[in-house]
């Protein structure tokens, strides 16, 4: 889909649909009441008639409204005004695409990015709008024999801004939000591949194929060969239940100066995760073709990060696996030696992201970094815990925690906070190794951070538990490509300090 971003005269546009806002109760926005003098009062009419009262998720497609050049008018809810919030503003533009991509119009004009007209901060409110729009429309058809997509889909959106002061920021908005948006699409590409196609080397293969697009890329992929000698048995044991070889890539963008420490995001990538011999019920096993989710955000931001070409350097690792029962498979009790030289009992193969975590984490102080993000769909505890609303974040620092919650706030793609403290470690306590690799159903997503923890060095680290937040299930079930939107937001914040 094409964006653009220009002023225009709403009444006077000539456009299949012209997209205006209305507040609680019967409220026309600025923009709105200012169409509607042109009408000679016709919209009020109608509102006053009880077509709609401007509630959050209420819609209602007029055509060929009096003295408007555009061929429709859709007019939106946009809940009370005074709460009228970046996340209603995502809801109003989400609400607005659907109904547009059905409705036979091609192309629109919008005019939610100020709805209120007070024209406050257009680059957030155009970056809303923008994101919330793609990802209302996105289809993954790509493996259907007939694609269901609508008949004549929605091309083309035009953010309106204001006839009248200061846009400031629309065109970087524009520039920010197309790279985002790519990145989540490429992230959510990856996530929604089955199993049988989105393998480690597929992973691989899709990160060399980014490489060859930048120069400021350089992949590398080490094979399982390579893994042994560097010590990795954690990760490796994870493998041995797969046909499939396991790959470690890793996406080196070199944007910033020469020596400047990177940025180095580790991304689970479990293509599909049966449980191993800790099998998981077979009721939704399907979904686990989207553990690989944490894998697919890192390959998205750093498509993302290459196209705004960013001054920053930034490393995306993949330790990249399946995990499938078989006769040479570890059984729980195994012990395992990391590549850090810590040993693991394993208790639960079902545990998995964090044996091959633990060896990435490791092998990315070659880097030298000056921060590490893990990001993986690793329990479901943090399901229960946050629902599909927020992202669980445990870090060892609290600047770096603080950043990455002011990122996600202001992306709309929110991460929460829970405590990293020492008493959840002894959780972790093995009589036969240095820890095992689970430590009880109490505070489950803790102590796998817990767990993370005892690989990062010296290092500044977070963990993102990407479990809620991945993909949805149900009616509505596919990858979501988040936290792509807060990572690239991290970035972005870090280049303008």
């Amino acid at each position: 889909m094409d964006f653009l971003v220009k002023r225009v005269s709403p009444a006077k546009q000539r456009t299949a649909c012209l997209v205006l806002g209305v507040f609680e109760s019967r409220r026309l926005s600025p923009v709105a009441k200012k169409v509607d003098q042109t009408t000679q009062g016709y919209l009020a009419k109608l509102l006053r008639s009880g077509d709609m009262d401007g509630k959050a998720g209420q819609t209602l497609l007029l055509h060929s409204v009096p003295k408007v050049a555009a061929n429709r008018v859709l007019l939106v809810g946009c809940g009370k005004e005074r709460e009228f919030d970046p996340y209603a503003l995502r809801r109003a533009a989400a609400t607005a695409a659907t109904v547009l991509n059905n409705s036979g119009a091609t192309d629109a004009v919008s005019f939610l990015a100020d709805p209120a007209g007070k024209n406050q901060d257009m680059y957030w409110n155009v970056r809303h709008t923008i994101e919330a729009t793609d990802d209302a429309v996105y289809q993954f058809d790509e493996l259907k024999s007939k694609p269901s997509s609508p008949r004549r889909p929605l091309k083309k959106v035009t953010i309106a801004l204001p006839e009248e002061g200061s846009v400031e920021g629309a065109e970087m908005a524009l520039e920010d939000a197309t790279a985002i948006i790519r990145g989540v699409r490429v992230a959510r590409e990856l996530g929604n591949l089955p199993g049988n196609i989105c393998t480690p080397t597929y992973l691989a293969e899709q990160a060399r194929a980014l490489g060859k697009e930048s120069r400021s890329l350089k992949v590398t992929v080490l094979e399982e060969a390579q893994m042994k000698k560097l010590g990795m048995g954690s990760l490796l044991s994870v493998s041995r239940g797969s046909r499939e070889p396991a790959k470690l890539i890793s996406i080196e963008y070199k944007g910033g100066e020469k020596g400047e420490k990177p940025v180095v995001f580790v991304g689970k990538g479990v293509t599909f995760d049966s449980g191993g011999i800790s099998i998981k019920p077979g009721a939704a096993m399907d979904e686990m073709k989207f553990d690989m989710c944490g894998a697919a955000s890192v390959i998205g931001t750093l498509t993302a990060c290459a196209q705004l070409e960013l001054p920053i350097n930034v490393v995306g690792v993949i330790p990249a696996t399946e995990n499938l029962p078989d006769g040479l498979a570890s059984k729980p009790g195994d012990i395992v030696t990391s590549m850090s030289g810590q040993t693991i009992e394993v208790l639960n193969t079902d545990a998995e992201g964090r044996l091959i975590l633990c060896d990435a984490l490791t092998w990315s102080n070659k880097f030298k970094p000056d921060v590490v993000i893990d990001i993986a769909t690793l329990t479901g505890a943090c399901v229960i815990a946050l629902g599909g609303h927020a992202a669980g974040l445990l870090a060892n620092d609290e600047a770096l925690q603080d950043d990455l919650l002011d990122a996600g706030k202001a992306s709309g793609d929110r991460a929460w906070p829970l405590p990293l403290w020492d008493e959840y470690q002894e959780q972790l306590d093995s009589n036969f190794a240095d820890m095992a690799n689970i430590g009880g159903r109490e505070g489950g997503t803790i102590t796998a951070a817990c767990f993370l923890s005892r690989f990062t060095g010296d290092y500044r680290w977070a963990h993102l538990d990407i479990a809620g937040v991945a993909w949805k299930s149900g009616q509505d079930k596919g990858a979501t490509g988040r936290p792509v939107p807060l990572l690239t937001q991290f970035l972005l914040n870090r280049c303008s300090i």
